[in-house]
C-alpha cells in the first residue's frame, strides 16, 4: 500500500510539472494570424469550438513531442494533413501531439471513473484504464485518414464538371492557363476549385504548367490528376491538340463516377445483410413463434 501510494505521488508531481510547464508556454507564446477561411475546419464534424479550445495546449505540447517524432512517421503524417487539406492548419507535430493528448484524457477519465464508481485503488484504476490508451493513438491518426478520403470523393465529384468546362474554354479559343482560369473562377466551390487556384497561383509566381498540374496532383491524392498531368504533358510534348484530349478526359472520369456509383449500390445488400440478420430476423421469428409457443404450451397443459 506504501509503495502504491509512493508512485501515485510521483506520478501526480510529474503531471503536475508537464501542466505547469504547459501553462507557461500557452501564455506566453505570442498570437497568431487568423487562418483564411478556405483552410478552416468547416462542416457539421468539424468540431471547431473543441479545436479552438484545445489548441494551445496542442501547440505547446508539439514543441516538446517534435524532437520524438521519427522521420518515417514525420513523412506519413505529413502526406495525411496534405491529402485532408490541412497543411496550412497544422504539422506533423500537432498531430502527435493529439494523439498523446487524448490518450492521457482517455486514460484519466476512464481511471477517475474506475476509481470513484468501482471502488478500487487509485494504483488498480489506473491500471485498469491503460488498455484504452491506445484508443486515443488511433483515433486522432483514423479521422485525419477519413478527412482525406472524404475530401478526394468530393474533389473526384467535382473534376468531371471543371473538365468539361476547360474544355469548352479551349475549344472557344483559350489557351490552357487561361482555360484553367475560368474553371477556377466560375467553376462549383470546393476543394478541387481551391486546389486549381492553388495551382493557378504557382504558375503566376513562375513555376511550368505542368510542374503545378504535377504538384496539384501529388496535394490531392489522385490518380485521376496524375492521368491528367501525365496526358497533359504528353500532349505538350507532341503538339496534340487539346481539346479532343480534355473531352476523352471528361468522359472518362464521369465513366469511373459512374462505375463507383454503381459499386456501392451493389454493396448495399451486402452491408444491410448484418443488421437484418442481428436486428430484424431475430425479432420477426419472435413475433412468428410466440403464438406458436403458446398454442404448444396450451395444448400440453
Amino acid at each position: 500500500m506504501l509503495e502504491e501510494g509512493a508512485v501515485l505521488f510521483w506520478i501526480s508531481c510529474a503531471l503536475a510539472g508537464v501542466s505547469l510547464c504547459l501553462t507557461m508556454q500557452v501564455l506566453t507564446r505570442p498570437v497568431a494570424a487568423p487562418l483564411p477561411e478556405s483552410q478552416r475546419l468547416s462542416g457539421p464534424g468539424s468540431g471547431r469550438w473543441l479545436l479552438k479550445l484545445v489548441w494551445p495546449w496542442v501547440s505547446a505540447l508539439a514543441q516538446a513531442c517534435g524532437p520524438f517524432l521519427s522521420w518515417r512517421l514525420r513523412q506519413s503524417l505529413a502526406r495525411r494533413i496534405q491529402i485532408a487539406g490541412l497543411d496550412m492548419l497544422c504539422k506533423p507535430e500537432h498531430i502527435f501531439a493529439i494523439q498523446w493528448l487524448v490518450f492521457l484524457a482517455l486514460v484519466a477519465g476512464s481511471g477517475l471513473i474506475a476509481w470513484l464508481y468501482f471502488s478500487v485503488t487509485p494504483f488498480a484504476a489506473l491500471l485498469y484504464a491503460l488498455p484504452l490508451g491506445p484508443v486515443g493513438l488511433w483515433w486522432p491518426a483514423r479521422w485525419l485518414h477519413e478527412r482525406g478520403m472524404v475530401r478526394q470523393r468530393q474533389m473526384l465529384k467535382e473534376f468531371p464538371f471543371l473538365l468539361d468546362m476547360t474544355t469548352l474554354c479551349v475549344e472557344a479559343g483559350l489557351n490552357l492557363q487561361g482555360a484553367l482560369q475560368q474553371a477556377a473562377q466560375h467553376g462549383p466551390e470546393g476543394p478541387l476549385r481551391h486546389e486549381l487556384r492553388h495551382a493557378l497561383a504557382d504558375m503566376r509566381a513562375g513555376m511550368p504548367r505542368l510542374d503545378a498540374l504535377r504538384q496539384m496532383a501529388q496535394r490531392t491524392g489522385l490518380p485521376a490528376m496524375q492521368q491528367l498531368a501525365t496526358a497533359l504533358g504528353q500532349a505538350d510534348q507532341l503538339g496534340m491538340s487539346l481539346g479532343p484530349l480534355l473531352r476523352a478526359q471528361s468522359e472518362q472520369r464521369r465513366s469511373e463516377r459512374f462505375l463507383r456509383a454503381e459499386k456501392l449500390a451493389l454493396e448495399a445488400p451486402v452491408k444491410m445483410l448484418f443488421p437484418m440478420v442481428v436486428c430484424i430476423f431475430p425479432c420477426t421469428f419472435l413475433v412468428i413463434g410466440f403464438p406458436l409457443a403458446v398454442k404448444l404450451l396450451g395444448a400440453q397443459w
